[in-house]
């Protein structure tokens, strides 16, 4: 049994240099996160060992005088007011690619605030996500966040749409939805609406989808490794399932199942990948675990 783990899986840029900021800043003493610095149980204990601590906005509201980390997801406007006004230092770890999406999403909302244009700001993401909330703020939480074509139901077909999307999502996904809303505003030729469309959609995300497919279909088993958590996981898990139907979720070695191990045992080569989220270090103590465990058989 050979095991190889896909050198195209792990940390995207965002998600690294926010990590590599946490390290940096420990150094100095006493340093909190806003919300797990990614979503990924077993790197958010790794951190917390060296002294990272993790709070929620409860928290934040009652701390002051403190060092904070904003994670790479970015944070809506309310969040560095608060920030501000408790004394607090930010270190502000929010992926460029979230801000410059951010800074779009700001610039459409205030071009049409109070113009009674009857604009809808719609968010193409996941509802409750860190970057969407992010995102829902920079329009004063006015934004229309859509999971998927079953939620067009929230557009009105009779105002003008403006699409941005999580950086993180389908881009496939989110082409078949521009594709049904302008067949649904075509329904009124008479009473056209404007209709603006926006990927945003981070490409070192997006690109990942076809190596990853690649890599799947070149191993008889394949072992995604997640965190729970993660959006990004959950996304690229089903693709990997999509030209793989031997494609196995686990988020640590916990799952590593008698079961599993006596099917990679069956096989000649078997691949280890991951999500955006998922550190090279805890596929490597995966492809460790596999081997003793296929060795014991």
């Amino acid at each position: 049994m050979k095991v190889t783990i896909d050198e195209y899986s792990g940390f995207c840029f965002g998600v690294t240099s926010a990590i590599d900021a946490a390290e940096r800043e420990l150094q100095r003493g006493t340093l909190f996160c806003l919300g797990d610095i990614v979503h990924n149980g077993q790197e958010v204990q790794r951190l917390e060992r060296l002294g990272l601590e993790t709070i929620d906005y409860d928290d934040l509201r009652t701390l002051h005088n403190v060092r904070v980390l904003f994670r790479a997801h970015g944070e809506p406007p309310s969040t560095y007011r608060i920030a501000q006004q408790n004394g607090i230092e930010v270190i502000d770890a929010s992926c460029p690619v979230v801000l410059k999406l951010q800074k779009r999403i700001r610039d459409t909302y205030l071009a049409h605030h109070g113009k009674h244009t009857g604009a809808q700001i719609v968010i193409f993401g996941k509802k409750g996500h860190a970057e969407v909330i992010g995102l829902e703020g920079q329009t004063n939480n006015t934004a229309i966040v859509i999971e998927g074509m079953d939620d067009l139901c929230k557009l009105d077909f009779s105002r003008p749409i403006y699409l941005f999307s999580q950086t993180t999502k389908s881009v496939e996904e989110f082409h078949a939805i521009v594709a049904e809303i302008q067949r649904l505003t075509a329904l009124s030729p008479d009473n056209p609406i404007a209709f603006e469309y926006h990927d945003t959609i981070c490409r070192n995300v997006a690109n990942r989808v076809k190596r990853l497919q690649e890599f799947a279909r070149s191993n008889e088993v394949v072992i995604f490794v997640g965190g729970q958590k993660s959006s990004n996981a959950k996304v690229l898990y089903n693709n990997c399932l999509e030209v793989n139907p031997c494609t196995v979720f686990v988020s640590s070695e916990a799952d590593i199942t008698s079961k599993l191990l006596e099917r990679c045992h069956q096989v000649d080569r078997v691949g280890i990948c991951g999500a955006t989220s998922t550190p090279k270090w805890l596929m490597e103590q995966i492809r460790t675990c596999l081997e003793n465990g296929v060795k014991r058989l």
